[in-house]
C-alpha cells in the first residue's frame, strides 16, 4: 500500500544528524556536507519497489547536478530487524550494485526520519545553501509499472534553486512504500 509524505513547511532549516554511511563506513553530520548550491535528502532503502523505480534515474540526476553544487544524500530509516534486506551490510551491497553517487547513511535509531517528519520511500528534501527546505515534493508522476521514471519535478525543482529562480510552492507529494518504523 502506498503512504504519501506529510508536508513540512517550507523554510524549514534541515534538522542536524550524525550518522554512518555504507559506503565510506565513517560518520556524517550535516556539517560535513557541501551545500554550496543546495543539499538533496532522500529518505529510501533497499527493497522498496518505488526506490529501485527512481534510482537509475535519480542517480543519473545526481550525478549532474553535484558538478552544479547540488550535495546529495540517501538515508535509510527502515526497521533493520524486522527488514534484515535492510541492515547497514546489505545497504553496503546496495550501494555497491547502484554504483551510488552519494552517501547512504543508516539510520538506525529512526530519529532522523521523525526529525525530518519522513514516512516513505522515496521521500525528498530539497534545501538551499543556507539549508532552508523550498521543495519536498514528489520525483515525477510516474509510478512502478506505470511509466519510465524521468525524475521531472524534482529536477524542475532542483533548476530552479541552480538559477536562483523560485522554486515552486505548491507541490505535489511523494508516494512510496512507507518506512517499517520499530
Amino acid at each position: 500500500m502506498a503512504t504519501e509524505s506529510m508536508d513540512m513547511p517550507l523554510g524549514t532549516t534541515a534538522p542536524n544528524f550524525d550518522l554512518v554511511d555504507a559506503r565510506e563506513n565513517r560518520r556524517f553530520s550535516l556539517n560535513d556536507i557541501n551545500a554550496n548550491k543546495g543539499l538533496l535528502i532522500v529518505f529510501g532503502c533497499n527493497h522498496c519497489p518505488y526506490v529501485r523505480h527512481v534510482l537509475p534515474r535519480l542517480n543519473e540526476i545526481i550525478g549532474e547536478f553535484i558538478p552544479q553544487g547540488i550535495s546529495a544524500l540517501m538515508i535509510n530509516s527502515n526497521d533493520a530487524t524486522q527488514y534484515p534486506e535492510d541492515s547497514f551490510e546489505k545497504m553496503q551491497e546496495f550501494a555497491e550494485e547502484f554504483n551510488f553517487p552519494m552517501p547512504y547513511l543508516h539510520d538506525e535509531t529512526q530519529e532522523v526520519a521523525m526529525a525530518y517528519g519522513a514516512v516513505c520511500t522515496p521521500e525528498f528534501f530539497l534545501f538551499d545553501s543556507e539549508l532552508k527546505l523550498v521543495y519536498h515534493g514528489q520525483f515525477d508522476g510516474t509510478r512502478p509499472g506505470k511509466g519510465e521514471a524521468t525524475g521531472e519535478d524534482l529536477v524542475r525543482a532542483m533548476q530552479a534553486l541552480i538559477n536562483g529562480d523560485e522554486v515552486l510552492t505548491e507541490q505535489i507529494p511523494c508516494v512510496g512504500c512507507g518506512i517499517k518504523w520499530k
